[in-house]
């Protein structure tokens, strides 16, 4: 589909070794145009190294390869694990930054940002089988183990291989609203947000919940009937389970609790009326379930950021 102007440049750092999931994943999230009406990124690749790049996959390597000299016009630069990175791409990082580029690690990517000391004293993520590492040779960073990854406004980072997801369709949601970031997820076949943090996968796997089991069930109803005043009570009815069994099972099948659940699909719902309707805050408030518009900004600025308003106003005009 023509666009009438390019959209940002996007700039995948890559080294001998690098990893091949998070790569792909990247590339499938940015580099396939989901035709959902906004200037798409412009991705391009850069390496120290020249053509081809060996992966960490045997037998499989990057042939279309920029030298680094592509990350001084990247908007973004993405920065998958890498293997002992030379002093060479270290420095153009660190240049990209000092101009105003956002830097984006993906799982032990953070080693990197890390080493150029672009970390330190901030608060940053990793995969939780290596965050004691990295807290141990970096002292000046903050690590939480705990997240899924953590926006610091210039500087993001993840949490291991499928995390790398979480952020992505995150960013897409920052530079062009939730409704182009539920396209992207939708053709990833994934879900657009998962609540809940690195906790849940450390010592035992989150339950999947099959598609005829009552609970999911109850899940899909109660998202098309946000507007109704749910409470645990009420889904654990229709799960035919007591209300205690509910939230235990559902906390341990989603790391969250009901209520911090039904509040992310409360105002997930809400960034969609105000991206795609003229409804007022008030009514918007309504729809999601959060019944008045005083209630919906507290809880909008706390989990966004930002007011109802200023989202609409932002969001609508970007992707319009």
């Amino acid at each position: 589909m023509p666009r009438s102007r390019p959209g940002p440049h996007l700039s995948i750092v890559v080294e001998p070794g690098v990893s091949a999931f998070e790569f792909s994943a990247v590339w499938d999230i940015f580099g396939d145009d989901p035709h959902a009406g906004v200037p798409w990124y412009q991705v391009s690749i850069c390496s120290s190294s020249a053509p081809p790049v060996p992966m960490s996959v045997p037998g499989a390597a990057l042939m279309t390869v920029r030298s680094l000299a592509a990350l001084r016009s990247a908007d973004t630069i993405v920065v998958p694990p890498l293997a002992s990175p030379p002093e060479a791409t270290l420095t153009a990082l660190r240049a990209a930054h000092a101009r105003g580029a956002r830097l984006v690690s993906l799982c032990t990517g953070a080693f990197v940002l890390a080493a150029a000391g672009l970390l330190d004293g901030r608060r940053a993520t990793t995969h939780w089988a290596s965050a004691a590492l990295l807290a141990e040779r970096y002292p000046e960073v903050e690590v939480d183990p705990r997240v899924l990854y953590i926006d610091d406004g210039d500087i993001l980072t993840s949490a291991g291989s499928a995390a790398c997801i979480d952020l992505g369709l995150h960013i897409v949601r920052h530079d062009f609203g939730a409704e182009v970031a539920n396209t992207v997820a939708r053709q990833l076949v994934v879900p657009p947000h998962r609540s809940g943090g690195q906790a849940q996968f450390v010592s035992t796997a989150v339950r999947e919940v099959q598609d005829h089991d009552p609970f999911a069930d109850t899940l899909q109803w109660a998202q098309s009937n946000l507007n109704e005043p749910l409470s645990v009570d009420v889904l654990a009815h229709r799960s035919a389970m007591s209300p205690r069994t509910f939230a235990r099972r559902f906390t341990e099948a989603t790391g969250v609790t009901p209520h911090q659940w039904l509040l992310r699909q409360r105002l997930m719902l809400a960034q969609r009326l105000l991206e795609l309707t003229d409804l007022s805050v008030d009514r918007v408030a309504e729809d999601c379930g959060l019944g008045t518009a005083t209630n919906l900004r507290a809880h909008f600025r706390q989990a966004i950021g930002t007011t109802p308003t200023a989202y609409r106003r932002t969001f609508r005009t970007e992707a319009g």
